[in-house]
């Protein structure tokens, strides 16, 4: 999938930043410099500074892992099983400190260390595991049930509970009632900070950037905005930016720094963890990193991990180096070259274990370019600026609705309407409920019509994930309203091409008598066009014939008093043709994805519309096949002279049509044509490569899309098949990676 590489440099970075702090929280390095300036700053480093590095860990958690657009909880899964396994590991290997300590001779062993292992960490560092996988849970499973808005204040009235238990616990300590709250809270929990009350906040945060800091930045989704809406948009475009983010992170610094003294001058701070200040600093923060793009180091990832992990184990150790060569007024009393000491080790450990994982430990299997036999690329660049020719295009204050049934015209249903959703499309159109329930659990937003036809007994799915639903006739109206069940409806007229919809020469009683059915609500009206891609004189004739219906059955409702919900009549063609209609949406289909049904098609207007798809395999095989020797099923291909035949790993069952074959197909190799020599197979097809230089395994192939200053495109595809576009791509098979 082409779109901009997302490489998260400054977060990478500072992984190791804020593991470094975490040392200095551990170890106080500036301790030591004397009564006045020695504990005044080393407060403000390690409980005030240093209080983002954990909040900041949370937050890249929840950029990779809360997400509205979801498919399943399979990615929670898969973080909950590694984070427990990895503290699993964290326990064993501090079981001889524990031992040291005297850990398992405290009295109530058991349910202190329940207690610790849920919530308080079997040492003092390792809170954070259980954390995060309490905080992450209560998260994403908030962000599913409420979506963003909704779970961000649940998790910040935990926060505000969990404030009171920390910072400012010396506020309502005194009051009976409070102080008997977190008597009960204290009990089970040794702090405040832990997963239930702390890390929720930070995960959802981490989760609400990933899926907004790309439409913040996309410089055209503010058209068509109200001046308000545009006045949000551009102070969150600022705080988007290196320089907007980085202003905002030290103002909130400031004030973060400014709470912690206060808090710390009256002495109400039970523990020093959270503070209000806490929560924008790091969004600025996080937001501010986010803004450089580079080169990835995800081996940064596993080092700060480790050193989170084994620097109370490397303090232990230069404490006991320290005493051996008795140097404990170098190493140990001298704060700061004790923090660097541990640092050092810490480091090295670290990297080294690092290293030593990725050489020997089990590597993930990618799915990819370089290694799927065939694929589809999704270009959402040329997707994004179809959006925004076709929203140009259109008429004022009408709105695209995405048609995104039939896996978005093969494209990819999830891949294409998420990414629509995050650039500010906000109605979309499918055929069935299902597609409309999946957009729902894949976290689009907006408006969402079926277009066909969904059994009334499924009205109460229809009203569970808000989904709008087509009146095909009044007899469906009437068992959907019967159904007992409030639905949004959209009411679509037949105005010539007789498939689904209402006659707009109907008893006009009993159309009457639709709009006030007790449990529908009329949100639209539309018809559909059947002649629109067509400028013959006759289908012109027809479609104007189709447009003066459905504007003049409008004006029959208006004259009974009807109040016009929105409406809506062009599809692609309809806008293409005919973009004069004043209309409430524009249903795109096919121009959508940046090519026509068929080509050379002659519309009124001429748009840059991108093609959005490529469709690409690998050459797997190169076979040298004598003059006179035939290639294939059928025999139907005979060398005519000694040539080289590339196998090509796509075939039929992933979309490629088997009619093809002998229609003097083509696909692109190296910037240069080769022919289809045979038929084509289920899964492979084999084409003719004598003549192109250079050939080698692995290389592409190119079905559809550009190679160089060679493209073939899809409508021409299409035709040599005797079909159109919208069937060739909607056959794309299951099996293709996107």
């Amino acid at each position: 999938m082409r779109a901009d590489h997302k490489s998260y440099t400054g977060i990478d970075i500072f992984r190791m930043a804020a593991a470094l702090l975490i040392i200095a929280i551990h170890t106080s390095p500036l301790a030591s410099l004397g009564e006045g300036l020695g504990e005044t700053g080393d407060f403000i480093l390690t409980r005030i500074i240093a209080r983002a590095a954990v909040p900041f860990f949370f937050m890249t958690s929840g950029f990779f892992l809360i997400s509205r657009y979801h498919y399943s909880a399979e990615k929670l899964g898969t973080f909950v099983r590694k984070t427990a396994l990895i503290y699993g590991i964290a326990i064993l290997i501090y079981i001889p400190i524990n031992l040291y300590n005297g850990y398992f001779k405290m009295d109530h062993l058991l349910p202190n260390m329940i207690k610790d292992i849920v919530f308080d960490g079997t040492l003092y560092h390792l809170w954070y595991l259980p954390a995060s996988i309490i905080g992450g849970t209560i998260a994403w499973y908030l962000v599913k049930k409420l979506d963003y808005k909704k779970a961000f204040i649940v998790a910040a009235v935990l926060y505000l509970i969990g404030l009171f238990g920390d910072s400012y616990y010396g506020i309502i300590e005194k009051i009976p009632v409070c102080s008997g709250f977190y008597a009960y809270i204290f009990e089970v929990s040794d702090y405040t900070r832990n997963g239930i009350f702390f890390a929720p906040v930070f995960f959802i945060m981490g989760g609400f950037i990933a899926d907004n800091h790309d439409k913040f930045i996309y410089n055209k989704a503010s058209l068509g905005k109200s001046t308000s809406e545009r006045d949000v948009y551009a102070k969150n475009v600022f705080c988007q930016t290196v320089f907007g983010a980085g202003i905002c992170c030290g103002l909130m610094l400031i004030l973060m720094l400014a709470e912690g003294m206060i808090l710390h001058h009256f002495q109400f701070q039970r523990h020093d963890s959270m503070y209000v200040f806490l929560l924008p600093c790091v969004y600025f923060l996080f937001s501010f990193l986010l803004q450089f793009r580079g080169k990835r180091y995800v081996w940064l990832r596993d080092v700060s991990l480790i050193i989170y992990l084994i620097h109370p184990l490397m303090i232990v150790v230069i404490r006991m180096i320290a005493k051996l060569l008795d140097l404990q007024n170098l190493l140990v009393d001298n704060s700061v070259v004790h923090f660097l000491a541990v640092t050092l080790v810490s480091v090295v450990f670290s990297v080294a274990a690092a290293a030593l994982r990725s050489r020997f430990g089990l590597k993930q299997k990618k799915h990819n370019a370089d290694t799927d036999r065939a694929y589809i690329e999704i270009n959402l660049e040329n997707l994004e600026h179809n959006v925004e020719v076709l929203s140009e295009a259109m008429p004022p204050k009408c709105e695209l609705m995405a048609v995104v049934k039939a896996e978005a015209y093969g494209h990819g249903m999830y891949e294409i309407a998420t990414h629509l959703d995050k650039i500010g499309v906000r109605a979309f159109a499918v055929a069935t409920i299902d597609e409309g329930i999946r957009l729902r659990r894949c976290g689009v937003r907006g408006e969402i019509l079926i277009l066909g036809y969904t059994a009334p007994e499924r009205a109460k799915e229809l009203r569970k994930y808000d989904i709008t639903q087509t009146l095909i006739d009044y007899g469906y109206a009437c068992r959907l309203n019967e159904q007992g069940c409030t639905v949004k409806v959209h009411m679509k007229i037949d105005t010539g091409m007789h498939r689904l919809g209402f006659d707009p020469d109907f008893n006009i009683e009993e159309m009457l008598s639709v709009f006030a059915m007790e449990h529908l609500v009329i949100n639209g009206i539309y018809t559909h066009l059947c002649v629109a891609d067509s400028l013959e004189e006759d289908d012109v004739h027809f479609t104007k014939r189709q447009i003066a219906n459905f504007y003049g059955f409008i004006k029959k409702l208006k004259k009974e008093g009807i109040l016009i919900p929105k409406i809506h009549i062009q599809s692609s063609y309809g806008l293409l043709n005919y973009p004069e209609l004043k209309c409430n949406y524009v249903r795109a289909g096919i121009a959508l994805y940046g090519v026509l049904s068929t080509p050379n098609t002659p519309t009124n207007l001429q748009l840059d519309l991108r093609p959005v798809l490529s469709l690409k395999a690998k050459v797997v095989l190169l076979r040298f096949v004598w003059e006179g020797e035939s290639v294939g099923y059928g025999r139907t291909f005979t060398a005519d002279r000694d040539c080289v035949i590339a196998i090509v790993s796509i075939g039929y069952a992933d979309g490629f049509p088997r009619s093809l074959s002998g229609r003097g197909t083509e696909v692109l190799i190296n910037g240069y044509r080769a022919p289809v020599a045979g038929r084509i197979c289920m899964d492979q097809l084999a084409v003719d490569v004598t003549d192109i230089p250079n050939i080698a395994v692995g290389m592409t192939a190119t079905l559809i899309g550009r190679d160089g200053a060679e493209e073939i495109d899809a409508p021409t595809v299409a035709e040599n098949t005797e079909s159109i576009t919208n069937e060739l791509f909607s056959r794309m098979g299951s099996r293709l990676g996107r």
